[in-house]
């Protein structure tokens, strides 16, 4: 079975998680995590698992004008620079009965609106797929992080639970 991570990041923090969800996904599953503009909207056949990630801006999924905003606070180059994960979820062809699920990055402040997720997820109905587990949200301490100790743990784990309930479904 095979899991796909297709993540949006701006300044690592998205990334980081990404790449802890894959390497708890591998526990059961093969994956492979692709940054969003090099990620083919064109979902493989055998692609059993899409598990999608993105930062929250202004209370949802970026557009162009948060990655512009973004890209002015950086310190070095964006992960991300083009395509975000909004525009490439409106292409996505989920070839069928894909099982999916989102993630998202914020900041981490009580009661603080919005998860990039919902968005996401939304989208990855609309498209056709199947939902696997409510999205998840991971914390950052600021607009350019650093993730909040203990999150790239957490991703970890939640991509191992993830693993596990798709090979549940599919058996």
């Amino acid at each position: 079975m095979r899991a796909l991570v297709v993540f949006e990041s701006m300044f690592g923090n998205t990334q980081a998680i990404a790449e802890a969800v894959a390497a708890g996904l591998s526990s059961q599953l093969s994956v492979d995590a692709v940054e969003v503009g090099r990620a083919s909207p064109a979902l493989d056949e055998h692609v059993d698992l899409l598990v999608v990630g993105g930062p929250t801006h202004a209370f949802g999924m970026s557009r162009p004008r948060t990655r512009s905003s973004a890209a002015e606070q950086a310190e070095t180059g964006l992960v991300s620079t083009g395509l975000g994960l909004r525009e490439w979820l409106e292409t996505l062809d989920c070839a069928g009965a894909t099982i999916a699920a989102a993630f998202d990055t914020r900041v981490d402040k009580p009661r603080f609106p919005g998860a990039a997720s919902h968005g996401a997820e939304k989208r990855l109905r609309r498209r056709g797929c199947t939902i696997a587990a409510r999205g998840v949200s991971f914390f950052v301490e600021g607009v350019t992080g650093p993730l909040v100790a203990g999150e790239e743990d957490r991703a970890r784990r939640w991509g191992e639970s993830l693993a596990a309930t798709v090979v549940g479904q599919r058996v």
